[in-house]
């Protein structure tokens, strides 16, 4: 049986699996399901369709799956799924999805959501991911596997944040961030590419080399972006990470492409 603190109140119908935890003051909804070993610390809610994969921990005062900051919502069942093996910390909050987006919000694994995160409605965050304290998204954002996310940074609704990114802290974000880059400023703009999360993950000197000269390429003064984009996929055929980033940018999107300020060298 679950450990279900006297102290919380788990409504009817709710699933907990045996090996869960549910710590003091706790309030847990109906329709919430809770997988295997999670562990909620104390004072955390959950509520609406939401489900919770195996491992997760979450701290107090974060609110998950309660209803969306969106006035278009209507009460549809939308849901919030959230992976496994994610830490949650104080104060983060999750929005289910809505029917003008698809109607799930979704969270993958091993992320890390510090103080104060959040994740708004009909998001979909990828694996390992990293939101520092009080990072923000808006409605509707696609977040890739291994972003960083930098304190105070907001992204606004709809932008697409390609895999291995990261974005530097206080950013504001309003357009789409190929995979593999760093962006820094008040609005930001590319400054180069995510060189040492590159490293860590394990990539060769062969792809980051490819990868450092194809983006010179692409954020070159010379010619259209689409001639800059058919240059680099003509030269780098069999480099996969490059190809990433041309699929990621020839993909239609309400956002345009995040560019550098500056010719700065990578």
């Amino acid at each position: 049986m679950a450990s279900i603190h006297p102290t919380a109140i788990v409504a009817s119908g709710a699933r907990i699996a045996e090996s869960a935890e549910i710590g003091p003051y706790c309030v847990i909804g109906g329709q919430v399901e809770i997988g295997p070993e999670v562990r909620l610390v104390s004072h955390v809610v959950v509520d609406g369709i939401t489900s919770i994969g195996e491992g997760t921990v979450v701290y107090p005062f974060s609110s998950l799956g309660h209803r969306p900051q969106d006035l278009k919502y209507k009460g549809e069942p939308s849901r919030l799924v959230i992976g496994k093996h994610n830490q949650i910390r104080e104060n983060v909050t999750m929005n289910p999805g809505t029917e003008g987006g698809g109607m799930v919000t979704s969270v993958g694994d091993s992320g890390l959501f510090m103080v104060g995160a959040h994740v708004a409605h009909d998001c979909q965050v990828g694996n390992g991911v990293i939101f520092a304290n009080n990072a923000t998204l808006g409605g509707h954002v696609q977040v890739g596997d291994f972003v960083v996310l930098g304190g105070l940074s907001a992204v606004h609704q709809f932008v697409r944040i390609g895999r291995h990114v990261m974005v530097g802290g206080m950013s504001g974000v309003e357009n789409d961030i190929i995979p593999y880059a760093t962006v820094t400023g008040n609005r930001a703009h590319l400054s180069g590419l995510n060189l040492i999360g590159l490293k860590r993950r394990g990539y060769s000197r062969e792809d980051i080399h490819a990868l450092r000269n194809a983006y010179r390429l692409l954020f070159a003064p010379e010619g259209t972006l689409a001639e800059r984009i058919e240059e680099v996929s003509s030269q780098f055929r069999g480099v996969a990470p490059v190809l990433e980033i041309l699929d990621f940018m020839t993909v239609d999107s309400s956002r345009a492409i995040c560019q550098p300020k500056s010719e700065a060298a990578v």
